[in-house]
């Protein structure tokens, strides 16, 4: 079952007149979040904060401030705890979307990805403390799952952060959770729009045939993420139930005409992606359309209330390759609206 827009005008009025702050808010993910944010509530302040302002003036012409008087535009970069401080006062909603995500870039210089996934993820929680931000929500990825790339290690060494960050402050002060999800259709760098660039050729250059990825839109995932930040407890990892797809099925749906050429994985991917492992199932729990995975400090069991869930088996693993639920050619091509 493909995870659905659940949440509705009122799920979202908490965020009525608060002040929420977007790392990283000019990505795709940010885009989107603004677009919801501002069609089912109505922020006091809505601040995008970024390093690009080039992306920043594009968006601008989209959101401009004149049109949402909530909006904000601040330049700075997470690394910069001074600028986070600064940009800090007065938020009540930290949503932190920021991050170096290619792999290969990642794997090429790879202390510019622990400086912005990392030290700016230990910036980013000790502001948050240190301003009395009510909620931050950090945005994670199934490679942070057993990793086997940089990009992945540094986003499993954030997640872990983010978690213990709650055991040395006070719940009623702030919270700190992290949302878990798989590959975003259409996303920049994905391999939709590449693929799609490639169909003009009458070549589509395939990894291997037996890859599998679980898959959101971009939607979905934003809905998913402000529900978590309206109701999480501090210190979970919250992980969706999002279907997988093959990716022949992908090539398929997007360009049946072209000719397939099979070149290999490339350094640093998995044929399979994994977002709660069997290590993790002892401390995961499973609800109607999404697991959480607990912390293992034994002091935050008293946070989530001992109704409502399920446990999952000692050796669970939701991984894309066993995955219950799988997109069809046409469900793909429902999702990122392409004709075969």
């Amino acid at each position: 079952m493909i995870l659905r827009s659940a949440l509705t005008t009122e799920d979202i009025s908490f965020l009525n007149d608060s002040v929420i702050l977007i790392t990283g808010g000019t990505g795709s993910f940010g885009k989107k979040c603004v677009e919801i944010i501002l069609q089912n509530s109505s922020p006091r302040k809505l601040i995008i904060f970024s390093r690009d302002e080039l992306k920043q003036f594009e968006m601008s012409q989209i959101f401009s401030d004149t049109r949402y008087k909530c909006i904000r535009y601040f330049i700075g970069d997470v690394r910069d705890k001074e600028r986070l401080h600064r940009a800090f006062g007065g938020v009540d909603y930290v949503i932190h979307a920021a991050a170096l995500k290619q792999v290969p870039a990642a794997e090429y210089n790879p202390f510019e990805a622990v400086k912005t996934n990392i030290l700016g993820a230990q910036n980013i929680i000790d502001t948050a403390i240190d301003k009395k931000v009510k909620g931050v929500v950090a945005l994670s990825t199934d490679k942070a799952c057993n990793p086997i790339n940089l990009y992945g290690a540094t986003k499993l060494c954030s997640d872990k952060l983010f978690v213990a960050s709650n055991a040395y402050v006070r719940r009623e002060d702030t919270r700190l959770s992290v949302v878990r999800y798989g590959n975003v259709v259409g996303s920049r760098g994905s391999v939709i729009p590449f693929f799609m660039s490639k169909r003009k050729t009458g070549v589509l250059p395939v990894t291997d045939p037996r890859m599998t990825r679980f898959w959101i839109t971009l939607e979905q995932g934003v809905y998913f993420v402000l529900r978590c930040l309206r109701d999480m407890v501090g210190g979970e990892i919250f992980v969706p139930k999002i279907p997988s797809m093959n990716i022949m099925d992908l090539a398929k749906s997007i360009a049946p005409e072209c000719q397939i050429e099979i070149v290999g994985i490339r350094p640093g991917e998995k044929l399979h992606e994994v977002m709660i492992s069997r290590d993790d199932a002892r401390n995961t729990i499973e609800f109607e359309d999404h697991y959480v995975i607990k912390p293992q400090f034994w002091f935050f069991d008293r946070r989530f209330s001992p109704a409502g869930y399920s446990t999952v088996p000692e050796d669970f693993e939701f991984n894309s390759g066993t995955n219950s639920a799988w997109l069809s050619i046409e469900e793909l091509q429902a999702m990122f609206s392409v004709k075969a």
